[in-house]
């Protein structure tokens, strides 16, 4: 009996070492996920994202809702590397789209823009071409597009003041004390206008600021423009005015 058990010893004793090898033999061929496999996928799905974003958004965007960075444009990116652009109104008019070799530039109030992602608009035949090439402040405030194609704003504020009624019961010192106020109230509305379109530009995902407008008196000299006819024409009217809205110490809406 006792050499029955010499003998199966060391038949358990080999046994041992077939099953350690033929565990660790399982584990050598089981799947292992690296880090590079992550990172792999991750930048995979990244791209398909911003690939499927770009075309449904037409290009605007890479990530869906959130606007290309300037660096993704090459117009911007190549603005970047060339500097702020510094033009007299003189050499600005060359920008107009004219000379397709050309980009477009406009101009509110001293700064410039390049409008050249809307061609269609600000280029020939388009429906605001007239600002293209001119720093049209006056233009943006008035309305006349073609009339006031400028930046001196002098006398721009009369579009808000209303046009007085001969008939009108007032003292001479009352209607002297409400137009200063109105005047100072519309010459507000005016620039609200201007500072309104250059955030409009600078806040555009197709457009952006190039430089500065140089060359241009700080103040201008000359007689002030007048207004329009059109313009003339949209201006309010004192006899439409309640009384309210007439009185010398009330602010004009």
């Amino acid at each position: 009996m006792s050499s029955d058990l010499r003998q199966r010893k060391p038949a358990q004793q080999e046994s041992a070492p077939k099953r350690v090898s033929t565990e660790v033999e399982a584990e050598d061929r089981s799947p292992i996920v690296s880090v590079l496999d992550i990172f792999r996928v991750v930048f995979a799905l990244i791209g398909v994202t911003a690939v499927a974003s770009y075309y449904v958004t037409s290009g605007e965007s890479y990530i869906f809702g959130l606007p290309r960075p300037w660096f993704t444009k090459p117009a911007e990116l190549k603005q970047y590397f060339q500097g702020p652009v510094y033009l007299t109104p003189a050499e600005l008019v060359k920008y107009d789209g004219s000379d397709p070799g050309l980009p477009i530039y406009l101009a509110v109030n001293g700064t410039i823009f390049d409008v050249s992602a809307g061609s269609h608009t600000y280029g020939p035949g388009g429906s605001y071409h007239a600002f293209a090439g001119h720093d049209a402040s006056r233009g943006f405030v008035t309305g006349c597009f073609m009339e006031d194609r400028t930046s001196d704003l002098r006398g721009a504020e009369d579009i808000y003041i209303p046009v007085e009624d001969p008939n009108e019961d007032i003292s001479s010192g009352e209607r002297k004390t409400r137009a200063e106020r109105e005047r100072r109230v519309a010459k507000k509305k005016v620039q609200d206008e201007v500072d309104k379109w250059v955030k409009f530009y600078k806040n555009s995902k197709k457009y952006f600021e190039v430089g500065q407008v140089v060359g241009v008196e700080s103040e201008p000299v000359g007689p002030a423009p007048t207004l329009c006819a059109e313009a003339q024409k949209g201006r309010p009217k004192r006899k439409n005015m309640n009384k309210a809205q007439s009185a010398p110490g009330k602010p004009v809406q």
